[in-house]
């Protein structure tokens, strides 16, 4: 999924007739987090495992940093993870009522991810930014839509309808324009950004081969057997 994502947001930005991009998630739930079975199947050792992974989240979180044109988060329904993270890499979210915002980082022995650690502080203050980002908190749509975290909530019934004419509507603006307008909002932090990604990603590789992380995902799936 990660490489599909990554290949497709270049083929965007390179498209001379995109002008926006919409991402939003398939049935109920926006995403649903990261596949932790990649930490128990195949042959190579967790330290091997652990390298791989951090390459790969690297360069996806990078994908948003660099895409040159406006990206517009739907947010249909429980958004877990990555998810959620990459979403303040985005320049506008809009959010159905049914939608939660969770990043369970601590549980799972692990930490912050997709910029979350320097963006996350900036957009709903300190506090309840390390309340999610560390001590797990989901967040509900309203609460989201108070702490800024998204522009605006619509029924799930007419979600989709409602901010397919918004998205549609931009789309009928200057192109370069919009790109300029992204550059000069965000083109001053983008080298800040890359940092960040780089650090939280290191920090990352670390957690996934450490006995916290590994003893917590075995704890996972011990749970979900007995279900």
């Amino acid at each position: 999924m990660y490489l599909e994502l990554i290949a497709v947001l270049k083929e965007l930005a390179n498209d001379g007739n995109v002008v926006v991009a919409a991402v939003t998630g398939a049935g109920d739930f926006f995403t649903s987090g990261n596949d932790l079975s990649n930490f128990t199947i195949g042959d190579d050792p967790i330290p091997v495992k652990a390298a791989k992974g951090r390459v790969l989240l690297a360069e996806f979180v990078s994908a948003f940093i660099d895409f040159p044109k406006p990206l517009i988060g739907l947010i249909n329904g429980p958004a877990v993870g990555l998810g959620v993270t990459t979403l303040a890499l985005y320049d506008v979210v809009y959010a159905s009522d049914t939608a939660t915002f969770h990043t369970p980082f601590s549980t799972l022995g692990q930490n912050a991810e997709g910029c979350s650690s320097l963006l996350f502080p900036r957009i709903m203050g300190y506090s309840k930014a390390f309340e999610m980002l560390a001590f797990n908190r989901k967040m509900t749509a309203k609460e989201a839509l108070d702490a800024s975290f998204i522009s605006a909530i619509f029924p799930q019934s007419s979600f989709r309808k409602e901010t397919m004419e918004r998205v549609r509507a931009y789309a009928k603006l200057p192109r370069n324009s919009l790109m300029i307008a992204k550059k000069l909002v965000r083109g001053v932090e983008r080298d800040l950004l890359h940092k960040v990604n780089k650090a939280e990603t290191d920090h990352l590789e670390e957690r996934w081969q450490s006995d916290e992380c590994l003893n917590a995902i075995a704890q996972f799936f011990s749970r979900k057997s007995k279900l």
